[in-house]
């Protein structure tokens, strides 16, 4: 099924839903039991097949069609039996009891106990921000579930009990009542399809390619079909949550975790990593996370957060409803609420601070390799700043730009827009030196942003877009002391769709297979290349890489890369996963695409027009 397909099927469903659920919901069912159907078919089939042909063996019959046929026989029993007995692996972190933790359990008691909820049969404590419950199949596609909490500790440290509890019923609530056992069948369903097709996929037998057959059609119309009911479960226990704790705490609750989840993957994990500027050992995240999240965010962060988290739209990339979607279906505003003042670890008692120091440990223990390279890699940075730092008086603009950028990543709250000014006074049109100026200029300080937006856009047709998407953000962002310019916006939007244009035709043509077409040598400096060879050397699986110039029509001077990696010993897709993220993480100044060696581009091909490999780095 393609994507289109998918898409349509999911349409469909939520329509069919918002006519006559009920009728959905009987529809659903249906298709869930044509999987088990498959299922218990293979089964009785294998069954009969067996008790056929035994006898006929045993009776002296032994032909090779015979025997060939009792061991496809015994395949698809084998593979019909995985397929009723599929085993999940228990939740990562640290399993917490009632004693250790009485005020957290009792407190999920009392929800259970309001909305009617099945037991809780274990709760984990994990390092993520988050809280989920699971419900695993106790034996696979039949038989029953266990519900398993897991509660994030920086969740803990973020609300306040009251919120906290909002999100434990949330939870809860996809357990619940009828409709609840329902909605978790069906995921449990799912879950089991989805570890099957994971466990059959190197299985290279007759039967188990039988079984991935039906499940590569069955699976993605299954998903498309259940697509409906997941969201409406998601909207159904933020009612339940509002029920129980008021629809204003549940409110509260979604865009505090909103705002400050934002702030942990945007300030706070990246202030931590640079401490291995000046750290060679790690030092664990969550004791100074306590501490922070303790304190309200920052009222410019807190708005541009919420700001951009209701622009979010509902997607099929997720069951969960965007942000505005559910607060609107709570009856509630979307504005910053009041932040929590006690945070919620009080509901984990006395041992609380003996799991923080748990996860502090195990944290450093988990990342101490990372880390070392981290440190090795910032003492390069501050190495080649000071350097650049030590020769100012007589540096281009290139080399202005580079120390700003090196010092950005050593303190984003470095005071840069001396250097970028500098740079300016130096060569007045700088592509890079406008932009690293406009990013220095507070977003109230709309007049200046936007004039200095517009030199970029006279200057570079290479930053177009980034100008004209930052002069959209800036124009769209409604704010209380400056007035709103719908002449301004409209041209810059249609800047930016203009720019939008040229971008896609770059990306194209950076993508298309002619891989060798308009190449060059590299162009790094020595410490750029440097960087690049350190990346590389912490992602284990490559063997080898060769980095390559393209030559973009459509931006004739724009840096853009090619990246080959040759990756033995994996499959396709961990090897297309792998590449995608090596395109966001490699510290290359232009656009890059990775490919592996395959099919398209062969390892012989790559050996004769990527030039020599950049890594492993040549001895000198």
């Amino acid at each position: 099924m393609d994507h289109a397909d998918f898409v349509h099927m999911v349409r469909v469903s939520e329509q069919a839903s918002a006519q006559d659920s009920k009728a959905y919901r009987r529809s659903v069912a249906v298709f869930a039991a044509l999987g088990y159907g498959w299922v218990i078919g293979c089964l009785a089939l294998a069954i009969g097949l067996i008790a056929w042909l035994v006898p006929q063996l045993l009776h002296g019959r032994l032909r090779f069609g015979l025997l060939w046929g009792l061991a496809a026989a015994l395949a698809l029993l084998w593979a019909s039996v995985r397929a009723l007995w599929v085993r999940f692996e228990p939740p990562e972190g640290l399993r917490i009891t009632a004693q250790e933790a009485p005020a957290l359990f009792e407190a999920l008691e009392r929800i259970r106990k309001k909305i009617h909820g099945p037991p809780i049969h274990a709760v984990y404590l994990d390092g993520e921000f988050n809280a989920s419950i699971r419900q695993a199949p106790r034996w696979g596609l039949l038989g029953g579930a266990v519900n398993t909490l897991t509660l994030g500790l920086p969740l803990l440290m973020a609300l306040d009990r009251q919120r906290l509890l909002a999100v434990l019923t949330h939870e809860y609530g996809h357990l619940r009542g009828d409709h609840g056992r329902f909605a978790a069948w069906i995921y449990r369903t799912r879950l089991s399809w989805l570890r099957l097709h994971d466990n059959l996929r190197n299985d290279e037998s007759v039967a188990s390619a039988a079984t991935q057959a039906f499940l590569r059609w069955y699976f993605p119309r299954f998903a498309a079909k259940t697509f409906a009911l997941a969201r409406q479960d998601e909207y159904e226990a933020d009612r339940i949550a509002g029920r129980l704790l008021g629809a204003e705490v549940a409110t509260a609750a979604l865009i505090e975790i909103e705002v400050k989840g934002a702030w942990l993957a945007q300030r706070f994990w990246a202030d931590h990593w640079r401490l291995a500027a000046a750290a060679a050992l790690p030092s664990g995240p969550f004791k100074a996370m306590r501490a922070q999240l303790g304190q309200p965010p920052e009222p410019g962060f807190a708005r541009e957060a919420l700001r951009e988290a209701l622009t979010r739209v509902s997607d099929l990339a997720d069951t969960h409803p965007s942000l505005r979607d559910r607060v609107a279906a709570l009856g509630a505003k979307a504005t910053l609420p009041e932040w929590s003042k006690r945070s919620a670890l009080a509901l984990l008692g006395e041992q609380a601070d003996r799991w923080l120091a748990h996860f502090d440990k195990q944290w450093c223990q988990e990342n101490a390799s990372t880390w070392k390279l981290h440190h090795a890699r910032l003492g390069r940075v501050r190495e080649r700043a000071q350097a650049l730092g030590a020769r100012r008086a007589t540096a281009n603009a290139a080399e202005l730009v580079e120390e700003a950028s090196l010092r950005r990543q050593l303190d984003p709250r470095d005071d840069l827009r001396p250097l970028y000014e500098l740079a300016l006074q130096r060569s007045p049109q700088h592509p890079a030196a406008l932009q690293g100026l406009a990013k220095c200029l507070a977003p109230e300080d709309r007049v200046a942003r936007l004039a200095v937006l517009q030199q970029l856009w006279d200057a570079s047709t290479d930053h177009r877009w980034w100008a004209a998407r930052q002069a959209v953000d800036d124009l769209e962002t409604p704010r209380p002391e400056l007035m709103h310019d719908a002449a301004a916006l409209k041209l810059w939007r249609e800047r930016c769709k203009q720019a939008q244009e040229g971008e896609e035709r770059a990306w194209e043509e950076l993508q298309e297979p002619a891989y060798f077409s308009r190449v060059a040598r590299h162009d790094l400096s020595t410490f750029e290349l440097a960087e690049v060879q350190a990346e590389l050397a912490r992602c284990k699986p490559v063997a080898r890489a060769w980095l390559v110039c393209k030559s973009l029509r459509e931006f004739p001077r724009r840096r853009a890369y090619l990246v080959f990696v040759e990756l033995p010993g994996m499959e396709d897709e961990s090897r297309f996963q792998l590449c995608r993220w090596l395109e966001g993480s490699l510290s290359l100044p232009g656009p890059v695409v990775v490919l592996w060696a395959g099919e398209s581009p062969t390892l012989e091909e790559i050996r004769r027009g990527a030039f020599e490999p950049v890594y492993p780095a040549l001895s000198t």
